[in-house]
């Protein structure tokens, strides 16, 4: 019997970045012809835009072993802890975007309005940040994730230099055990049977 390797079904975009506040209704994740093409995210769910390089989901489970003294090997191996990133460094350098990246704080008009408008930012208080719900979906609308309660815990440092390079506002948002429904850190979520798998 001569043995064949299937073609895989990689990813191969940056896909599209959601921000919402907490207990944000999610989209329905209803699929169409193997895709979330026509669900659509409610309005609470803010595109964040184009990124510098995409986006990395991160998540380590922690795995230590147990052991005794009658054996060289572990008897056991038990999970004692967990945690996740989704890191990314969004290219529209906004006011917006940097309340965002610092968790909060004030945002307010200094004078004037449309083109005469005049705006400052001051960062939160320690312990005024807040929380916030991510969306991520795969370009081809077949893949989709929801992080339902994140704190940016990266520094936030953006360069100034000569054209081409640009300035950028980098994320990195660690995830927490969800005040709501459901008590977990992320979901994954796939249309079609194709993204399913075997």
């Amino acid at each position: 019997m001569s043995l064949t390797t299937a073609v895989p079904l990689v990813l191969k975009d940056p896909g599209f970045l959601f921000l919402a506040p907490l207990l944000s209704t999610e989209p329905t994740h209803a699929a169409l012809a193997s895709t979330y093409d026509l669900d659509a995210w409610p309005v609470a769910w803010i595109p964040l835009g184009a990124t510098e390089d995409g986006s990395e989901f991160a998540y380590k489970i922690d795995v230590q072993p147990i052991e005794v003294a009658e054996f060289f090997d572990p008897i056991a191996y038990s999970t004692v802890g967990r945690s996740g990133t989704f890191a990314f460094a969004l290219a529209n350098y906004t006011l917006t975007n940097l309340q965002r990246a610092w968790n909060g704080g004030t945002l307010s008009t200094v004078s004037g309005s449309g083109a005469t408008l005049s705006s400052k930012l001051l960062p939160p208080s320690p312990g005024a940040e807040t929380r916030k719900m991510l969306g991520w979906e795969s370009l081809d609308h077949t893949v989709r994730k929801v992080m339902y309660q994140c704190l940016n815990m990266g520094e936030v440092k953006s360069s100034f230099k000569k054209a081409p390079a640009k300035a950028t506002i980098p994320f990195m948002f660690a995830f927490e055990v969800p005040t709501g429904a459901p008590q977990q850190p992320f979901a994954d979520y796939s249309a079609g049977t194709a993204r399913l798998g075997t």
